[in-house]
C-alpha cells in the first residue's frame, strides 16, 4: 500500500468512504470543517449523499432517519455542535441504531476557542444526553490511527447497533501525516449495513416494523433499559483497547517502572517523547494510553498499576482541567497516589514541561 500525505480531517473523510459510508449529514464548525468539505466532493463520486443540514440538531436527526433504514451513515462536529446533538444521540442509542459521530474537540466551556483541547471527555463518556445510555468512544493519537479506527467504528456500530464516537482533539484533525488506506478507492464496500431483522423500509416479504424509544409502561421501559445495560456490559467485556508504552519497549513485556503516566490522543504522543527524554536520565516511567475511552479499560489499567514498583505513583496528563482522572482514580481504587497535570483553552503542554513534572514527582534533579 502507498502512503499519502493528508490532513487528519480529510483522511477521516476518505476512511469513512472506504468503510462503506455513503450518507453524511452535518454542519460546519472549526476545527472539523475539512471533513464535510472533503465529503461534499468525495461522496458523489461513489454514489453517496451529502447534506449540509441547517443545524447540528437537524443533522443528528437526519442520521437517525438514515440509520433506521439500514444505511451506513455518519456526522461530524466539534464540541458545541456535539452538545446540540445530545437529544438525538440519546434517541439513536435508545432505538439501537448504528451510526458514527466524529468529534474534533475544541477548547471550552461555552463557545470557547478553536484550538485543540480534551475537555469533552465527560461529554463523550458519560452519556451527554438524557437517560441511561452509552456511546462507544474511540480516541486516536495519530492520523493513521484515526483512519484505522474509522473502519473499526463502523464495525462496532453495526455489531452492537449503537452510536460510536471517534473523539480526537483539533490537533489530530489539522495536522498532516503520511497515511495508508486498506483496499483501493474503487473497491468500495456496499452502502447497506444489513439490518434484515431490524431496519425499516419496504421490501418483499418484510413485516411491518417500528423503531421506537417511547415506552409508556414502566415495566417495558425498565426491561428495555436492562437490555441496553446488558449490551453495554458485553461491550465492556469484549471491546476495550489500550497501548502500554514502557521504559524498556513494551512495559507488558516485563519492563519495570516507578511512575505510570496516563494520557490519550495527542497528549499521549507528547508523553511518549517526555518518557524517552527522562529514560535517558535513568528515570523509569511508562505510559498507559486508553484507545477506548468508553468502555474505559479499567482492568488493563489496574494491571499496569500493579507493575509499578514500590509505592510509585500514577500521573494523569490531560488537555483539560481533569476529567479522565476520575476514571484513573476508579481504576486505582485507592491503591496508588494519583498526580494530575492539565491545561485548557488550547494550551498544549510541551514534552519538556511533562518531563519536568515527571522529575518532580520522582524527586529527580531538574534537567
Amino acid at each position: 500500500m502507498t502512503k499519502v500525505l493528508m490532513k487528519g480531517n480529510e483522511a477521516l473523510g476518505e476512511a469513512a468512504v472506504r468503510a462503506g459510508c455513503r450518507h453524511f449529514f452535518g454542519y460546519p464548525i472549526t476545527p472539523q470543517t475539512e471533513i464535510p468539505e472533503y465529503l461534499v466532493k468525495r461522496l458523489p463520486q461513489v454514489g453517496g449523499v451529502f447534506v449540509q443540514a441547517e443545524s447540528e440538531v437537524a443533522s443528528i436527526n437526519m442520521v437517525m432517519g438514515a440509520a433506521g433504514m439500514g444505511i451506513r451513515c455518519m456526522t461530524s462536529s466539534s464540541s458545541p455542535g456535539i452538545s446540540l446533538m445530545a437529544e438525538g444521540v440519546s434517541y439513536i442509542a435508545a432505538c439501537e441504531l448504528p451510526c458514527v459521530i466524529i468529534n474534533m474537540m475544541r477548547a471550552g466551556p461555552g463557545l470557547g476557542g478553536i484550538l485543540p483541547a480534551q475537555s469533552d471527555y465527560f461529554q463523550a463518556t458519560r452519556g451527554h444526553g438524557h437517560g441511561d445510555y452509552q456511546v462507544i468512544v474511540l480516541a486516536p493519537s495519530s492520523v493513521q490511527e484515526a483512519v484505522d479506527l474509522m473502519t473499526l467504528a463502523f464495525e462496532l456500530a453495526e455489531t452492537y447497533r449503537n452510536p460510536v464516537m471517534v473523539c480526537a482533539d483539533g490537533m489530530i484533525g489539522q495536522m498532516m501525516e503520511p497515511v495508508e488506506f486498506a483496499g483501493e478507492p474503487d473497491a468500495l464496500p456496499p452502502n447497506e449495513m444489513g439490518g434484515d431483522d431490524w431496519a425499516l423500509g419496504v421490501r418483499e416479504g418484510r413485516k411491518r416494523r417500528i423503531v421506537n424509544s417511547l415506552y409508556l409502561s414502566p415495566d417495558e421501559l425498565n426491561e428495555h433499559n436492562l437490555k441496553l445495560k446488558a449490551k453495554y456490559d458485553d461491550i465492556a467485556a469484549k471491546e476495550t483497547r489500550h497501548e502500554l508504552y514502557g521504559p524498556e519497549g513494551d512495559a507488558e513485556g516485563g519492563g519495570g517502572y516507578d511512575l505510570l503516566l496516563v494520557a490519550f490522543g495527542t497528549m499521549a504522543r507528547i508523553c511518549k517523547t517526555a518518557i524517552d527524554d527522562v529514560r535517558a536520565e535513568g528515570l523509569r516511567a511508562a505510559l498507559f494510553r486508553p484507545i477506548t475511552l468508553n468502555p474505559f479499560p479499567f482492568a488493563d489499567l489496574r494491571r499496569a498499576m500493579d507493575a509499578i514498583e514500590g509505592d510509585g505513583a500514577v500521573f494523569d496528563v490531560e488537555m483539560s482541567m481533569g476529567q479522565m482522572v476520575y476514571d484513573v482514580k476508579l481504576a486505582a481504587e485507592g491503591t496508588r497516589r494519583i498526580e494530575f497535570h492539565g491545561t485548557a483553552g488550547g494550551v498544549v503542554p510541551s514534552p519538556d514541561e511533562v518531563a519536568q513534572k515527571i522529575r518532580e514527582i520522582l524527586g529527580a534533579a531538574p534537567a
